[in-house]
């Protein structure tokens, strides 16, 4: 039972292939539907992880890897789309990458580093500006009110925020700790 968390996050990652094939052949409702199953079971094992005490150093790695793999399929595709600007998904990717690339050397470190709220905070108004992006295609008065994009710029703000946090927290006391 202890497993299932890291299962949810295996099927999350899983579930990129399943967004992109249907984004590929212009599924878009398959694509949102995808994408807020997704959504779900983060949230299912993240409260699954916590409640009963299932958290594990996989499962910290496992879960924010399949959010950012998701999040970064649905900006490639917005952007070969044109369907956000493309200035923000290069700082949204550009974001993410940092954020892979550190927690792989921290980790490579045996420094695990775990989700807090601003980055929940952040990645909640991702999977929003995503469904929003997508649910444009349904119901058109969300592009012309921008909902999408304001959305996305507030994620972006907070994604900044939390990789300034996620950095002060861990990987600067570990630099400075270096010159000492």
């Amino acid at each position: 039972m202890r497993h299932i968390p890291n299962i949810l996050s295996t099927i999350r990652l899983l579930m990129v292939g399943v967004f992109l094939y249907f984004f590929s052949v212009e599924r878009y409702l398959a694509c949102l539907i995808t994408y807020i199953a997704a959504f779900l079971t983060d949230l299912l094992d993240g409260f699954l992880a916590r409640r009963n005490n299932w958290i594990t150093n996989i499962g910290k790695v496992l879960d924010p890897l399949a959010d950012k793999f998701m999040l970064l399929a649905a900006l490639s595709c917005f952007w070969y789309k044109g369907w956000l600007p493309g200035y923000l998904i290069a700082i949204a990717y550009v974001k993410e990458v940092l954020m892979i690339i550190g927690s792989a050397f921290l980790f490579r470190k045996n420094v695990v580093v775990y989700a807090d709220w601003f980055g929940k905070l952040a990645s909640g108004f991702f999977s929003l500006s995503v469904a929003l992006t997508l649910g444009k295609y349904f119901l058109p008065t969300i592009g012309t009110l921008h909902l999408d994009v304001i959305v996305f710029v507030i994620a972006i703000v907070l994604a900044l925020i939390a990789l300034v946090h996620y950095a002060k927290l861990n990987l600067f006391p570990m630099l400075h700790s270096k010159k000492e």
